[in-house]
């Protein structure tokens, strides 16, 4: 697999230096070789916000957040700035009492403004649908008069020149009864709603989308904490948008319970036509394991792309619980509904584990590492057509001296590049617009971190040391050869093709530009390099 040289020359320049415009100076003279020797010592302007915000984690403080306190974000440009949409959770729950869906936006992807949140109140229809359903069930329900609500998991597209904007409500109040025990839940709902332009924070709600739908094979009563099997098919949480090239238009969305559905939609309305019989709800197109005897499987947060480069649809997923284990998985498929198929070529849509795997809890030295590091939102720049993928990330637990330090949950915002038989890759290091130059091959040589990013449940994988030598031998723990092809800015490392990139060096204390790489081994799993030192 190569990578194109479009996408992996990408910003960055090792020790780049601020050059002057005129080496000889305007004015001749000492004064002019003087300030021309102190701007082009003038180091590259990186970020050095502290992964560890708690000392800024107060509502009193968010001025100063950055991507602190993101979750499940969504993120879509509009003019100048890009637009970052997420779920209610934060460190301390510090955005309760201050509105739903909190966002920010950012001229650049890396310095990010703290706007606010979209909606200031709970919308009326949620209740009201809710309680005029539960009273045509059989036996019919009393309505439940002061629910429970979580905001989760919105997503932003943009249709025919207006903003929408998706929203998950869940109602976490049991369907009756009082303990969560000997009753599933109450449904979730993915409500809309419309804005022409995103800097004004004027959203006109439209209602109701599409709810959780039971079939019949379950009861909602929960035979203990150990029963698992779920009394909704689809869970209406997590929904992502996508136009075919014939243009349909269709939702998906999906956690838990019995997978992801899709479903198509009116692209006037951004809803589906009609929710008589369960098969209005939608097309299961991903899970994991047997749908007909797994009601509860551990994946979410779909999100599909079309890239028209390689004809393919993306469906990106996230694998098991968010605080630790979380990791994102893609599959792939020529049409929206499926089957959708993993790298090593089986069928997602029924059943089998998605690979490749393009985030997983990992810790580079010098640093406590990152987990629960998946829901991400893929985007493309529509100026500059470089694809970047973003989510949260947590700090892993117990980590010395941070109150409930899991709970830290930063967000990160990576490039996205693709291999050359189109799958993707995510940057090893956040984004942070290192200026863009080539490689050569002589920077290679030196000690490098790398990471393979191996499946291990609520494990971090952790790096080891390989030094490129000069005669393009390998050593440290591993062995072989290496090459660079200039032209292409790829690297061979053994019979490993991977990409390379200027980045900035998160760990280092202070911060740094470095050069990372990034690949796949054949069977899907990521790996990462950081340069350390020549």
């Amino acid at each position: 697999m190569k990578f194109s040289v479009s996408i992996l020359l990408l910003f960055g320049m090792l020790g780049f230096v601020v050059a002057c415009s005129d080496s000889t100076g305007v004015n001749g003279g000492d004064d002019a070789n003087e300030e021309q020797e102190q701007e082009e010592e003038s180091p590259f302007d990186g970020p050095e916000y502290a992964d560890d915000y708690t000392p800024l984690s107060s509502w009193s403080n968010r001025s100063e957040w950055n991507l602190a306190n993101v979750h499940d974000p969504t993120v879509i440009k509009d003019g100048e700035y890009y637009y970052m949409y997420q779920t209610n959770a934060s460190y301390g729950n510090v955005h309760a009492g201050h509105g739903n869906y909190p966002y920010r936006r950012s001229k650049d992807l890396v310095n990010w403004e703290y706007q606010g949140a979209a909606f200031s109140e709970v919308q009326p229809w949620i209740k009201d649908t809710l309680n005029s359903m539960r009273a045509e069930m059989d036996p019919p329900l009393p309505p439940i008069e002061d629910p429970n609500y979580g905001f989760w998991a919105p997503h932003v597209t943009k249709i025919n020149g207006r903003y929408r904007l998706y929203y998950s409500v869940v109602v976490t109040n049991p369907i009756v009864g009082s303990d969560p025990n000997t009753s599933w839940t109450e449904r979730a709902f993915i409500g809309l709603a419309e804005s022409s332009d995103l800097s004004s924070d004027n959203w006109e709600d439209k209602g109701m989308v599409i709810s959780s739908v039971a079939d019949g094979k379950e009861t909602y009563d929960r035979q203990g904490s150990s029963d698992w099997s779920a009394y909704f098919k689809y869970n209406a949480i997590d929904p992502s948008y996508v136009v075919t090239p014939e243009g349909e238009h269709w939702l998906v969305y999906g956690s838990w319970h019995s997978g992801i559905a899709a479903v198509e939609v009116d692209p006037e309305t951004g809803k589906p036509l009609k929710l008589n019989g369960l098969e209005d709800y939608g097309t299961r197109i991903a899970g994991r394991g047997n749908v007909n005897t797994n009601r509860w499987q551990g994946l979410e947060a779909p999100e599909i792309i079309y890239n028209e480069e390689t004809g393919y649809y993306y469906l990106f997923l996230a694998y098991d619980e968010l605080s630790v284990a979380y990791n994102t998985r893609v599959a792939r498929s020529k049409n929206i509904t499926g089957p959708y198929y993993g790298i090593d070529g089986k069928n997602v849509t029924e059943g089998a584990e998605a690979w490749p795997m393009i985030t997983h809890p990992y810790a580079f030295d010098e640093h406590y590492g990152w987990v629960g590091f998946a829901h991400g939102s893929v985007f493309q720049d529509p100026d500059s057509g470089e694809w970047f993928y973003s989510s949260q990330a947590r700090l892993p637990k117990n980590v010395g001296g941070i109150t409930a330090s899991n709970a830290v949950m930063m967000g990160h915002v990576r490039e996205l590049y693709w291999t050359e038989d189109g799958w993707p890759v995510v940057a090893p290091e956040r984004y942070a617009a290192v200026p863009n130059e080539p490689i050569t091959e002589e920077e290679i040589t030196g000690r490098w971190e790398e990471i393979t990013l191996r499946y291990r449940y609520q494990q971090i994988q952790t790096s080891y040391e390989v030094l490129f030598n000069e005669d393009h031998t390998l050593g440290g723990a591993l062995e072989g050869s290496w090459s660079f092809d200039e032209s292409t800015q790829t690297l061979t490392v053994n019979d490993k093709e991977l990409g390379v990139d200027y980045a900035w060096d998160w760990e280092d204390i202070p911060r740094k530009i470095t050069i990372t790489y990034a690949g796949l081994t054949p069977s899907g799993r990521s790996i990462w390099g950081k340069k350390t030192s020549d």
